[in-house]
Formats: structure tokens, sequence, C-alpha cells
């Protein structure tokens, strides 16, 4: 997540609040909050927190002193301070990919995850729903993702419950391994809340079921299917994610194979280019392939389902290296506060359409990136 960093003053508990510019009138809204205080103002009162780039002030308000990059923040973004200073950004109103964390525990332990995940912690349900309820009412997309997001129980069905009755315009984008669903109950339980787009996503990296347990550490290959088939039987839409890296290429084209005759329900299958972060970084040999050295399996893989009728997607993925067959199925995937591009990209008159990349892999990409022009194109 974007994260900006001050000097704390007075910040003895963490504080969770939506940003604001103005002045808000009514005393009895300010507690939800936080006030970005520009140098030429006065210093209000009754506010959850301030923030402000001026080095000294004596207030006994909490406050960040001495933010650089301000600007960054918008109008109804949603911020949670610690008490080091920190500034993390858990929701941006003029992105796309705002999610929320449902839990960092996991009963995988995949080995590219780019989010580690931990063995204990404090429940998030009631954390979660007081940051949903700073979110602005027109969201139009909502990720609830982990860790596992199911290992919360029959709380994740409290949290899309609140988002159906609170932010009726948001769809929902659930990322799990599917192993629950594996639960019958459960699955009915998911159904039976009845939301209008609610979207569960499962990784799924081989058609063999040794590869595919290989890789996310636990014997799961039949409970994840067996989940898929109980949200199928409960008519839940479903969509199907690979990431791709060494151990997941040369199968691409038998494993979309496999998709297409094992799971005709699925309404979406999204191949990703790895992130090098987390796990993936600590097994970066095992793992790390020159994503253009795997762009014929990729080709192959996403025209067999494409040709088929099936709705198929690239992720996180530079048009440059992608054969120009599968162009048009590439999409800007990647979180706004991770995205960069690197100086090859200068001139290519295909960067507004580009993924471009996670910023941490600016010291590990394709080497054969480079500018498209239109006569190329």
């Amino acid at each position: 997540m974007k994260q900006l960093k001050g000097n704390p003053q007075n910040v003895n508990d963490e504080i969770i609040g939506k940003v604001t510019f103005n002045e808000i009138g009514l005393l009895s809204t300010k507690k939800d909050f936080v006030f970005v205080v520009p140098r030429v103002a006065k210093f209000p009162k009754r506010y959850l927190a301030l923030l402000t780039d001026i080095d000294n002030v004596d207030i006994e308000l909490p406050i960040i002193l001495g933010i650089q990059n301000l600007s960054q923040l918008n109008e109804g973004d949603v911020v949670l301070i610690t008490t080091d200073g920190i500034i993390n950004v858990l929701y941006e109103i003029r992105s796309a990919h705002n999610a929320i964390m449902a839990t960092e525990r996991c009963n995988h332990r995949c080995i590219m995850c780019p989010q580690p995940p931990i063995i204990h912690e404090t429940d998030k349900t009631d954390f979660n729903l007081k940051l949903l309820s700073l979110f602005d009412k027109n969201t139009r997309n909502i990720g609830i993702t982990g860790g596992e997001p199911t290992l919360i129980g029959d709380n994740l069905f409290v949290l899309i419950e609140y988002i159906k009755k609170h932010l009726p315009n948001s769809s929902i984008s659930l990322l799990s391994n599917g192993v629950k669903f594996a639960d019958y109950e459960y699955s009915r339980k998911l159904a039976l809340t009845f939301h209008h787009d609610l979207q569960i996503d499962v990784p799924i990296f081989s058609d063999i079921d040794t590869e595919h347990n290989r890789i996310v550490g636990a014997k799961t290959f039949y409970k994840t299917v067996e989940g898929l088939y109980n949200l199928a039987r409960f008519r839940q839409k479903i969509g199907l994610r690979i990431v791709v890296h060494k151990q997941t290429y040369k199968r691409l084209p038998q494993l979309s194979e496999f998709i297409y005759r094992n799971f005709p329900f699925v309404i979406h299958v999204a191949f990703m280019q790895m992130e090098t972060v987390g796990l993936a970084e600590q097994n970066i040999d095992e793992l790390w392939i020159d994503p253009y050295d795997y762009r014929f399996k990729l080709e192959e893989a996403v025209l067999n389902l494409a040709r088929r009728n099936v709705r198929v997607s690239v992720y996180n993925s530079q048009l440059c290296i992608l054969p120009e067959s599968i162009r048009a199925y590439a999409k800007q995937s990647i979180s706004d506060w991770k995205n960069i591009y690197l100086p090859e990209c200068e001139g290519c008159e295909l960067k507004n359409e580009c993924a471009g990349f996670f910023a941490s892999s600016e010291n590990r990409h394709s080497k054969n990136i480079r500018a498209i022009t239109y006569t190329e194109a």
C-alpha cells in the first residue's frame, strides 16, 4: 500500500480516518476525519488527527509533522496512522484496486506468495467493518483478500453482508484458494448472502495434482477442485488465476485444456506474471524465468481458451514481450501504488495501454523490454 512518513506528536494509538482538506462545519461529523493542514492555515480542533508538512506545532491534538508528498493524498482517501508516524493509505478514492485484508493467515504456503502468511493474529473483522464504513458510497469494486479469507469462517459473510447493505454499488472480488468451499454447507452460506455481483477468484497452477500441491505447499488439489464444483452448484461467479513462473509455464497449454474440459462454468481465466517479492523473492532461483522466454507457451494457452469463447486475460505483463496475437488480452492490472515504467519504455506509443511493472521488478524484469511504435503495433 502507499505510505507516507512524518514525525508523530501526541499519537498514542493507531488512528484510522478519512482524509479531508476542507473544514467540516458540523462538529459531530469530525470524529471520522483526518484533516490535512495547509501551511498557511490555522490548526482546527476536534478531528481524529492532523497531517501537515510543517515541522513544529504546539497543539494537543494527534498530529504528524513534516510530511513530504502530502499531495499524494486525495479528499476521501482512508488512512491508518501508526504511533511511529507512518501513514498507510488503506483506501484510495481514485483507484480501482481497493481491497480489505480479511486475514494474514493462510492454509497454503505458495512458493511464490508475495504476502507470506503469519500464524497468529487478532481478528480483523471489526477493523475491516470500520474501514468499510469510511469507503466512498460510490466505490465500484472491493477486493477481499488475505492470507486466505475463508479462515475467518462466518465472519466472511459478515463482511459481504455489510458491503451489500452499505456499499450497494460495489462489486466484490473474493480471492480464495477454494479449499474451504469443499465444505458444501460453507458454499451454501456464501450463496445465501445473495450479493448481486460477487466473483470468487481461485488460483490453480497445474493440471497435475502433485505439481499443484507442491507449488501451494499443501495436498489440497482435489479439495480446491471440489470447492469449485460446489460454488458452481450454487451458481456463483468463478474466476481462475494462474501465476506463471519457471515451475508452471511448460504445461500452460495442457492446463488451459484441463480448465476448458473440467471447469466449463468459469467466467474468467487470468494468466499472471509473477510479482517478485515475499516468498517469490526468497525462492527466486527456483521460479524466475524471463517472461519473454515463455511467451509462446502463454500464447498457446490464451488462444486455446479464447478461441472457445472463454473470457481470458493476461495480467501484469508488458505488451512488448507478448506475441501480437494476445496483446489484446493484456490488462492494466497492477495496483496504482505498485505500478512503474522503466526508462526503456520512454517513447513507447502503447505505454498508456500497457500494465507496466511492479515497483519490485525495477531490478528484475525481462531483458527484452523495448518501446513499441505504431508502425509495428
